[in-house]
C-alpha cells in the first residue's frame, strides 16, 4: 500500500466484507457509469489501485459477476448483497470502490458526480472515456 495517501475503511452493509484502500486520487476520480449494468446498480465508484487495497476480513464470502467482454469484474456479499468494489474494464489495474461502502462517506457527500458514457465504452471504440452528462445533487433543507 501507498504509505503517503490516506487509508478509508470499506464495509459491505452487514460488516461481513471488509477492506481497507488508499484511493488512487482521493475523491478526484468519483463518478457514474451509463453501461446497462452500472445504470441499473446506480453506484458512485471511486478508484484505488489493485496493490492499495487490502481486506481485512471476508474475501471468502465475496461473488462474482461478469457479463459481456467479461473484463470487468463486479464483487458483492454474499451474506447482504451489497456491490463492495469491481475491477474496471478500461483500466484492469484499476478498482472501482463503492463510495456508500467507505466509512463516514456517503454519495450524498458530493454536489455533482460526472456520468462516463460505458454504452460507447473506450475499450471498444478505442477513444478516449466520455463524460455523457453530471449527476447532481441539491439537499432541500
Amino acid at each position: 500500500m501507498n504509505e503517503d495517501v490516506k487509508q478509508h475503511d470499506v464495509a459491505c452493509h452487514c460488516g461481513t466484507v471488509r477492506l481497507r484502500v488508499r484511493l488512487a486520487d482521493e475523491f478526484n476520480t468519483i463518478r457514474r457509469c451509463t453501461c446497462s449494468y452500472c445504470r441499473m446498480r446506480g453506484a458512485i465508484a471511486v478508484s484505488a489501485k489493485l496493490a492499495d487495497m487490502e481486506f481485512v476480513q471476508g474475501e471468502d464470502n465475496l461473488t462474482l459477476y461478469e457479463f459481456n467482454t467479461r473484463t470487468a469484474k463486479h464483487y458483492f456479499c454474499k451474506t447482504c448483497g451489497i456491490y463492495t468494489h469491481h475491477q474496471r474494464r478500461s483500466d484492469p489495474s484499476l478498482f472501482g470502490i463503492n463510495v456508500a461502502c467507505i466509512e463516514g462517506v456517503s454519495p450524498f457527500d458530493f454536489a455533482e458526480v460526472p456520468v462516463m458514457d460505458g454504452v460507447v465504452h473506450p475499450s471498444d471504440t478505442g477513444s478516449a472515456a466520455r463524460v455523457a452528462g453530471m449527476l447532481k445533487f441539491e439537499p432541500s433543507r
